[in-house]
């Protein structure tokens, strides 16, 4: 009904006559109709459109209100932030949008992470602070023993097999040292003799005149260099064994007792501090410091037993390992060195099978004792 009206006020022209007066419009009933019924109910506005380009234009710059109306809807749901819980009310029931629940699932996985991290720093900090109230009083009691004012836990026996277990490891490792050297040297002697032996051959061939001294000369120097390989394989096997006794079992020892210390130095000083506290006055403050430190100091007494017993099993097994570690190669180095220079072959090559130890083949340019140089 709007738009034929309007249609109708854009094509009518107003006569005017030569007074500039307006002259009579035309009755149109039609028209007057339309006027008084837009009057009286107004534009529905579900109904209306917007024109654009003017009045008569085409049908297609018409847009519909109840699309502007969608497009607003749409524009205020996009507008919601993320964050926001949003809920629409429909006959009383509340409803929530899918986004709201990803919302408080993101949410809530956040928070788990942030507790967790915020739980992770705490007790680093935790054992920090520990670690330096620890630190603390191992130093005080070290330093309070070194100028003798605090007294130390002593386990004479214990410690007097400590003292000669470490005795031992010094001289097994001058032992270790020395037979290294020996073995160095024997090795330049043989490689000297297995030169001179070609050097004796090579001049038996080019001295007609005194083949036959060259040639004895030639043969020994080779017999020399082949037992002189084989006493080398007995040593180098000596040296492993002692090698592995030295840093290997008896530093794994060492490295209890080391412990062991630690321990006992811990034990003593919260032993000291629950001395100190007991001295001082019995006040509900007081009291709850010395319940603290009695269950410090029985902590570390069960750390300190616990590590005592260890080395004392250690220390046991340590002594029969090495029995019977040093038993079998110092026959072994008794046998081939005998056996050598006596210059019974038979009896050295019997010693390395005895001990099983397994040479490289003839030929070979190196002994197999270089190898583990």
């Amino acid at each position: 009904m709007t738009e034929s009206i309007m249609s109708k006020a854009a094509t009518m022209e107003i006569p005017i006559n030569s007074n500039g007066d307006t002259g009579t419009l035309p009755e149109d009933d039609s028209l007057e109709q339309d006027l008084q019924q837009v009057m009286v109910s107004g534009p529905n506005l579900n109904e209306t459109s917007i024109v654009s380009g003017g009045y008569g234009g085409t049908a297609e710059g018409i847009i519909p209100t109840s699309s502007i109306k969608d497009l607003r809807m749409k524009a205020r749901r996009s507008s919601v932030p993320p964050k926001s819980s949003v809920i629409c009310r429909k006959a009383g029931q509340p409803h929530e949008y899918q986004g709201s629940s990803m919302h408080h699932s993101s949410s809530s996985s956040s928070m788990t992470a942030e507790e967790m991290s915020r739980g992770v720093a705490v007790e680093k900090l935790e054992t920090v602070k520990l670690w330096g109230l620890n630190t603390y009083k191992c130093t005080k009691q070290m330093l309070s023993e070194r100028f003798g004012r605090a007294s130390r836990t002593v386990d004479l026996e214990l410690e007097a097999q400590i003292e000669v277990l470490r005795d031992t490891k010094r001289k097994y490792e001058s032992v270790l040292r020395l037979a290294r050297a020996l073995t160095n040297h024997f090795y330049n002697m043989v490689q000297t003799q297995h030169a001179l032996g070609d050097t004796f051959a090579d001049l038996s061939q080019k001295s007609p005149e005194l083949r036959d001294e060259f040639g004895y000369n030639a043969e020994t120097q080779k017999l020399l260099c082949k037992n002189g390989e084989t006493l080398l394989g007995a040593i180098n096997f000596f040296v492993s064994s002692i090698n592995t006794l030295v840093n290997k079992t008896m530093e794994d020892t060492l490295m209890t007792i080391k412990m062991f210390e630690n321990a006992r130095l811990e034990f003593d000083a919260y032993r000291s501090d629950l001395e100190e506290l007991s001295m001082g006055p019995r006040d509900a403050v007081a009291m709850a410091r010395i319940d603290a430190a009695q269950q410090q100091y029985q902590v570390h007494k069960e750390k300190y037993e616990r590590l005592r017993s260890d080395v004392i099993i250690k220390l046991k097994f340590l002594e029969e390992n090495k029995v019977k570690v040093m038993h079998k190669q110092l026959l072994l180095f008794h046998n081939a060195i005998s056996a050598y220079f006596a210059g019974n072959q038979q009896q050295l090559e019997q010693t390395l099978k005895q001990f099983n130890i397994k040479l490289r083949p003839p030929g070979a340019d190196k002994p197999s004792w270089l190898e583990e140089q």
